[in-house]
């Protein structure tokens, strides 16, 4: 397509979470070191929500990067599962074999045994479950019942969840209050700033090989904004849409009527004003 057009070794907007592609945006710096201390004091639940493509997903696995060989990590990326389902899949990805488990009790004193273990061994057990918000409130239930595993001086396992604003509304329910009352450090994700939105375009274009990153002119780069609001995802699937456009015209940069033509051709973005295309 135009990789060889723009001089590009790999295309640099795409929606698939890519860690190479990672920019460092003060959000996202702020919601790491929030999970960073958070997982520091060993105890009680830490929960990053934002909306749907803010880069919730992308900055777990950076999260998961930083983590060391003392730290012992069971990743759910779709939690939706009923309790039991839920307590064997946690138990699988933490390496606990489970055979003859037929009762609930059973898998819970396995389950408790083995985090002893791994306590004993001096490694920290955490559980990392992407789209939270997805869950069952009986599966949240059962995820609080597990923290109360523990030993006199600490926690056998912590619990990180990166969820959609709908995770904050689930845990209003009166049902799961104690869980909410656990969660000691949580993050709000905005997008990106007005600021940032050409650092961030610049960031990838060189990271995917270009030699300046200078594509998108000031004035593309703050149409591109306001069509996404500066949600990370909407301004990745714009670039790319804009930079075919330029493409097509055999141009190297991307003029404010390529974004307006992507835009036109996006669905879910904010209508603009007559005024605000200028």
């Amino acid at each position: 397509m135009y990789l060889n057009h723009f001089g590009l070794q790999e295309f640099p907007f795409g929606i698939t979470p890519d860690t190479s592609f990672i920019y460092s945006a003060d959000a996202h710096q702020e919601a790491l070191n929030t999970l960073l201390i958070g997982l520091n004091t060993g105890e009680g639940f830490i929960k990053i929500t934002g909306e749907v493509g803010t880069g919730k997903t992308l900055l777990c696995r950076r999260f998961l990067a930083t983590l060391t060989e003392d730290q012992v990590v069971a990743y759910l990326p779709n939690p939706m599962l009923e309790p039991r389902i839920l307590l064997i899949a946690i138990a699988e990805e933490l390496g606990l074999a489970l055979h003859g488990l037929d009762y609930q009790f059973h898998l819970l004193k396995q389950f408790n045994e083995h985090l002893l273990d791994m306590a004993a061994q001096g490694k920290r057990v955490v559980i990392c479950i992407d789209e939270a918000q997805s869950m069952p409130l009986e599966s949240l239930e059962a995820l609080r019942l597990l923290s109360n595993l523990e030993t006199e001086k600490r926690k056998l396992l912590q619990v990180v969840m990166f969820g959609q604003p709908e995770l904050d509304q689930k845990l209003s329910n009166p049902a799961v209050r104690q869980l909410r009352q656990r969660i000691v450090f949580h993050y709000r994700m905005p997008g990106l700033r007005q600021q940032e939105a050409a650092h961030y375009l610049a960031h990838r274009l060189r990271v995917a090989g270009h030699r300046d990153g200078d594509v998108f002119p000031p004035a593309s780069a703050r149409l591109l904004y306001k069509l996404s609001s500066g949600t990370p995802r909407l301004v990745n699937v714009l670039a790319h849409k804009s930079m075919l456009l330029a493409y097509g015209e055999g141009k190297t940069r991307v003029s404010r009527a390529h974004v307006a033509l992507a835009g036109r051709d996006t669905e879910g973005l904010p209508a603009l004003h007559w005024w605000q295309w200028w």
